[in-house]
Parts: structure tokens; sequence; C-alpha cells
């Protein structure tokens, strides 16, 4: 049994001053693993002056001193690799594969920032101006329960590479995946305050960091309605944001596409992360020329697919996270039968031998329609909408239609025309062919998926201002 009741704060584990406990549950069986005290404002207000403390120290570093943090990092969390796998699958439900990727990726994260960081010009020359781009800030890290490592890491990653001491906020819904992750970071041996991490509320400690003036940044991925409520509490001190939030953006198979290669993508771009993914394609738009072919492979896709003990290689969905995205699922699947469309696959209640666990049947919906609740609103498990089309202009009309636009994808034999269709979704990113990302490349969304971008040079200068300094160059020249 685990019993997590510290915080990381000034170098050190220190007992949290908060009272309030949560139970920590694993997924698949619905048993007790552990608990979590949870930190409160007192915590959040010293982590922040820790990280105060710090700031002047770690902006004043050289970018020599800054790659040789964040290679520490990378040593320190790939060690701890095989934990991270472990506790992602026990207290998190995701599959073996994807916990494996996981746990790979937050080691990269720090990897490739540093390959980046060396040939970053932090001055440029403008005219008669020099363009410094100077640190914001301490900053403040909120990453979401269905990608904890990982968000973390690359989130702390632009920060130190831009020389922001920074205080993280993991979601409370993932203490063992934060306390490892953590313990990685202390194991790297970094100045005491540059990194400090809390478990807490969004109504307390999540509200100390969005509204404190000792915080100059908020970095958060996670709910398009909680982003709001971040920005609004952080206008008061013109807090810097980026926000990384909620999709609904679309997969569209052209009419050229090979169904028998295509689909398989698009049912794994809807199901990763058993759905619980904001950058899911759970939208699919197929030519309805294609419709009674394409309706027959899903279904015996997804027929084939296995659902279960997260840590069987075999198994493609896990569990959900928990039993409120387990009952949210389900509303939606019913909403989804309710509003006329035809389940084709999946439906309500636990797959056929699943009696314990917050599984899910993998669920897809034909005959939908863009106005249904099931296209409309990110469901956060894998249901999947298919919607049929005519021709090209109709399918990015249909993709389009969506207050989100974080990552699309576009299936075509015909590499111009895919192009041609993925420059006009409104979407951050779009995949063509592919649903695996470019880690480098910048990552975020329009209109209501998000502000700003993380990732690589992008997500180091959101956490940099440019400032200028123009200085006379003669002064008697000047004079006359």
């Amino acid at each position: 049994m685990w019993n997590l009741h510290q915080s990381y704060i000034d170098g050190a584990f220190v007992p949290v001053q908060g009272s309030e406990q949560l139970e920590i549950v694993n997924p698949a069986t619905e048993q007790v693993i552990g608990t979590v005290t949870l930190a409160n404002r007192d915590d959040a207000k010293r982590a922040i002056d820790a990280a105060n403390r710090a700031q002047p120290g770690l902006a004043g570093s050289t970018k020599a001193q800054r790659i040789e943090m964040l290679r520490q990092l990378e040593s320190a969390v790939l060690a701890r690799a095989d934990q991270i796998c472990e506790a992602t699958m026990e207290e998190y439900g995701g599959p073996l594969a994807r916990s494996r990727w996981v746990s790979d990726y937050a080691s990269r994260c720090f990897a490739t920032t540093a390959q980046m960081l060396r040939d970053y010009a932090f001055e440029r020359r403008l005219g008669d101006a020099t363009v410094v781009m100077a640190p914001i800030g301490v900053a403040g890290l909120i990453a979401p329960w269905n990608s904890t490592a990982g968000s973390i890491c690359s989130k702390l990653a632009s920060a130190i590479a831009a020389g922001c001491a920074s205080v993280v906020k993991p979601s409370e819904a993932s203490p063992l995946q934060a306390r490892i992750v953590t313990e990685a970071l202390h194991d790297a041996g970094l100045p005491a305050g540059v990194v400090n991490v809390l478990l807490g509320r969004g109504g307390d400690v999540g509200d100390e960091l969005s509204t404190n003036p000792g915080i100059a940044k908020i970095s958060f991925t996670g709910s398009t309605q909680t982003g709001k409520l971040i920005a609004r509490a952080g206008l008061d001190t013109m807090k810097r944001v980026s926000l990384a939030l909620s999709g609904k953006s679309a997969t569209v198979i052209l009419d050229d596409a090979d169904l028998a290669t295509a689909l398989p993508m698009a049912l794994n771009a809807a199901f990763m992360n058993n759905g619980q993914a904001c950058v899911a394609g759970t939208r699919l738009l197929i030519p309805n020329v294609h419709m009674k072919e394409a309706i027959e492979r899903l279904r015996a896709e997804v027929a084939a697919m296995r659902v279960g003990d997260p840590r069987d290689a075999a198994t493609a969905v896990g569990p959900l996270a928990s039993q409120a995205q387990f009952e949210r699922v389900q509303h939606f699947i019913r909403r989804g039968t309710a509003q006329g469309a035809t389940l084709v696959a999946g439906g309500l209640g636990r797959p056929d031998g699943l009696d314990k666990g917050w599984f899910v049947r993998p669920t897809v919906f034909a005959g939908v329609r863009n106005d249904m609740d099931i296209a409309r609103e990110e469901i956060f498990g894998p249901v999947l909408s298919v919607i049929g089309y005519d021709d090209d202009e109709e399918a990015i009309a249909i993709a389009n239609d969506s207050m989100y636009g974080l990552q699309a994808y576009v299936f075509s034999s015909e590499p111009q025309r895919a192009l041609g269709v993925a420059s006009r979704l409104l979407a951050g990113t779009v995949l063509i062919n592919r649903i695996a990302p470019e880690l480098i490349a910048p990552f975020g969304g329009v209109k209501q998926s998000g502000v700003g971008r993380e990732f690589g040079v992008f997500g180091m200068e959101a956490f940099l201002e440019p400032k200028t300094i123009v200085a006379t160059r003669n002064l008697n020249k000047e004079q006359q």
C-alpha cells in the first residue's frame, strides 16, 4: 500500500500542510492501493517562494549549464522508466505498449530539448537594437491525469531551457505516477527550488498558482472549461498563459484512401490511451460511396480488439481511469442511441467476461450527424462517431464545424491532395497517413482547443519574453 503525504519543495520531500486524503484505486481491479494527502494553499505559497528564491540563479545560468541540467534530468528519468511504466498501468490502466511509450517519452523530452538548446540564439540584432530572449520568471506547470509523466517532463524541459524555475501541479488523480517522476527529478540533483512539485485541488493549489504574483507564467493541459478559469484568474497579475485544451478534431478518409490500411489506423487514433486523449480522432469522416464497406471493416476490427488487463501485451484497450470516466462514457453512449445514431459495435456496460474494473466496450456509431452530442462533445473514452460525406468540400466543412481544433488526421493515396485538404482544416496539427506526431514540432490548438504552443523551440519560447535594448552608437554624432 502506498501512503503519500509529502510535497517536493526547495529540494526536499516535506510533509504537506493539507489534511484532505484521497484513495488511490487500481482502475482494472477497483482495489484501493494506497492513499494520498493533498497539499493546500499554504503548501503552494511555500513552493512559490522557493521557486522565486531559485529564479535569479537559474535565469543567470549559461546555456551550457542548462543543457547539463537537462542531461541530468534525462538520465534520472530514464533510470526510473520501468517504475513509470508500472505506475501508469497500476494507477491509470494504460496498456503495456502505451505505458512503455510514455515512460520512454518522459526522458526523451529532456534529450530533445537539450539538443534544440545548443543552437538557439538568445540574442539577435534588429537594426540598432539587440533583442534578448529573457526568462519570463517562475512558471506554474499544471499537468493532466491522462498524461502525467509526459506532460510534467515536456513542460519542465521547456521551462528549464528558458531559465524558469517551476512549481509543478500534477493532477491529484495521478499521485503515484507523480511521485515516481518527482523522485527522478530529485535524483537529478538540480539546485534547490528550481523544481517544486505538489498535488492539490484546483480550488486552492491551482487557484494559488493562477493568482499569486510570484507566478509569472502558467502552462496548463486539461479541459477547456478549466483552462478558461485559469486564464481569468491570471488576468489581474497579467500572467502569460499557455493552454493545451480539449479536442474533437476529425479524421478524414478521402475517397482514394486504402481502407484496409487507413481504417485500423483511424481506430487507433480514436481509441489511443483508452480513448482518453485530447488528440483522439473520435469523428471519422468517410465518403458515402465507401460507407458500407467501411462499416463492415470497422465492425470486424473492433470485434478483434482485446479489452482487459493493461499488463497483457495483447490488450488494445484497458480500463478508464476512474468510475467517473466510466459513467461519463456510458452517458454519451446512451445519448448517441437516443439521438438516432446507429450502433455498429460496442454499447453500454462492460465487455463480456469483465465484471470488475472500469472497462467499457469500444463503441462505434454510424449514421451520426455533426449536431449530435457524440459528435460535438469531447467524450474522453473509446467512442467513435462515423459521419458520411459526398465530396471534399463537404468533408472540410464538417471537419471544421466544431468549437475545437487540436489535432486532425487525413488519409489519402495522393499526397498533394491530402496536403490540400490538410491546409484547410482548422486544427493546430494535421497528420497525414500517420498517427504518430513529430515531437519537436509545435503542439497546440486553435479555437477553444487552446492558446500557445508546446514542444521544441516554440515550447521553450513560450517561457521567454523578447527584451529590446537600443544603444546609441556614437553619442557625439547623435547630438550633432
